[in-house]
């Protein structure tokens, strides 16, 4: 299901729409908290609050 900039309360009927009858609380709780978690990165990405990929590499001694 992908992430979109709805507001909450349309995800939030989407997400009732689009899971299947057979769905758990857990199934929508899933999709929640990744929603959370995506729109968390984002806000860090536009806030400045990232690390290249090659510093990441270098810190954990990685292949770039």
């Amino acid at each position: 299901m992908p992430v979109t900039a709805q507001p909450l309360k349309q995800y939030l009927h989407t997400l009732a729409d689009e899971l299947p009858d057979t769905a758990t609380t857990d199934d929508a709780l899933y999709h929640l908290v990744l929603r959370r978690e995506i729109e968390a990165g984002l806000a860090d990405c536009e806030a400045g609050r990232t690390v290249p990929h090659e510093e990441v590499a270098r810190r954990y001694g990685l292949p770039e």
